[in-house]
């Protein structure tokens, strides 16, 4: 109790003032350290607002990646031209061959024994395959495949050339001829369209018309060669079949070399442009394309047979070849015309009447005479309504971005008519023993309808006004 009372010991005071003071101190510098630790976060922070104000300010500067401008067609100069002379080698290797197929038609009846309906499958199935991969090949090509795709095809048609010179039996010859060399008709023609009509925007017509002048000559090429080798020789069919081969991978070379699509990729697309089947313009065409080569390739298969059986003509090859050489009129004055004057598809509508009527006429054909002169007119007529039933197909398509898929859904369609059409005309021949007259109606009749389809396209896209240019 004492001890609780005494005053405190003068000597303790200053130890405990000392332990007071450091202390004090060291709560000092703990609040400088955090001051300071607090003015480093605030500079770091300012540093980094700093560093993002500039980056947004650099970044805005620098402009956003994107997809590369499409260009508007140079519609000439001299790679623009230089691709119609390559797509004439591709016509010349496509629609020159199938346009030739009346020579090994004849052929086939003679060595193979059997009836014409079942060789002209092998025709129509070629130019079903050059016209149903459209679509696909078209679509491919529009997504930056070009080169992959055409290529391809020009080995499926060598492939199925040389291996076609190695066949004896019908099923052999049907594989080669027409199911190897058919897709490779249809991987090389529609890619090789789509290119070329990027180039064009005005003179596009004229364009087609001129690289379509390549399936007349190479319809002068193939059958003369063939007819001679196979008939006038003692080389055979395989070695005929051969050169022909060598001829096709000559007359390739500068596409493989020289072909440059213009437009970049377009990746991301239908397969099927569904809206382009709603307009009314573009499908009435599409119908019009089918009825009128529903019709229009029965001259061309079986014009050689009719004259041999029909009228006794010995070398009706020779129609053949002069029936195609004509067309080189027919494929270029029509577009040229159409181009400057007409349109493509004005001038179309009088080719189709005009192909259709004279289909009737043949039935009246009885001499010799008479059929060389329905030969020459109806190769001419015929070529232009090929050349410009193509050319109006790319006119009709809008946006150059989908002309490749747009153009291929359009050969797709035309494919079944190719497919179908000899192989009724053939069954039809037989059906009236030997007689053409069936067959010649059904042809006729629908070139007309086609003719008449077309008149709905027409007024469809512009009206009944005939001063309208398309």
């Amino acid at each position: 109790m004492e001890a609780l009372l005494d005053p405190p010991d003068p000597a303790a005071a200053p130890a405990r003032d000392g332990h007071n003071a450091s202390q004090t101190a060291w709560n000092q510098n703990v609040l400088r350290l955090e001051d300071e630790k607090h003015e480093q976060k605030g500079k770091a922070s300012d540093k980094a607002s700093l560093g993002a104000q500039q980056l947004e300010a650099s970044s805005a500067n620098v402009p956003m990646l994107q997809a590369p401008e499409v260009q508007p067609p140079p519609d000439g100069g001299f790679m623009a031209w230089l691709h119609v002379v390559l797509s004439h080698f591709v016509f010349f290797n496509t629609w020159g061959v199938t346009n030739s197929f009346g020579v090994f038609q004849q052929y086939y009846e003679q060595s193979l024994g059997h009836p014409p309906s079942d060789i002209s499958w092998i025709g129509s199935v070629q130019v079903f395959l050059l016209f149903f991969v459209g679509v696909y090949a078209g679509r491919a090509t529009d997504a930056g495949y070009f080169r992959h795709i055409f290529l391809s095809g020009v080995i499926l048609q060598l492939m199925g050339t040389f291996l076609t010179s190695l066949c004896t039996d019908y099923w052999e010859i049907f594989l080669a001829q027409a199911i190897c060399v058919g897709l490779g008709h249809g991987f090389v023609f529609s890619p090789a369209m789509s290119v070329l009509s990027s180039y064009f925007s005005t003179k596009r017509a004229l364009a087609v018309g001129l690289a379509a002048v390549g399936g007349a000559t190479g319809g002068i090429v193939y059958p003369a060669v063939a007819n001679q080798l196979l008939y006038h020789s003692d080389i055979g069919f395989p070695w005929t079949i051969r050169i022909v081969g060598f001829i096709m991978l000559g007359t390739h070379m500068p596409s493989l070399l020289f072909f440059r699509p213009r437009l970049p990729p377009r990746k991301a697309g239908k397969l099927i442009e569904w809206a382009a089947l709603r307009e009314l313009p573009y499908t009435s065409f599409a119908a019009a394309f089918f009825f009128n080569f529903w019709g229009l390739y029965f001259v061309f298969f079986y014009l050689g047979t009719f004259a041999r059986d029909k009228l006794g003509v010995t070398d009706s090859v020779n129609l053949v070849v002069a029936l195609n050489g004509v067309g080189v009129i027919g494929r270029f004055l029509p577009n040229l015309v159409g181009v400057y004057y007409t349109g493509t598809l004005n001038i179309l509508l009088p080719f189709t009447f005009t192909a259709a009527l004279l289909v009737f006429c043949w039935i009246a054909v009885s001499s010799v005479k008479a059929l060389w002169v329905f030969t020459a007119i109806y190769g001419i007529v015929a070529a232009g309504t090929q050349s410009l039933c193509l050319a109006t197909a790319t006119v009709m398509v809008t946006d150059l971005r989908k002309v490749g898929t747009q153009v291929g859904m359009v050969l797709t369609i035309v494919s079944f008519a190719t497919l179908t059409g000899p192989a009724i005309q053939g069954a039809l021949i037989q059906r009236d023993q030997g007689g053409y007259l069936y067959a010649q109606i059904f042809s006729a009749t629908s070139i007309l309808i086609g003719a008449v389809l077309a008149v709905v396209a027409r007024i469809s896209k512009a009206g009944s006004n005939l001063k309208v240019k398309i």
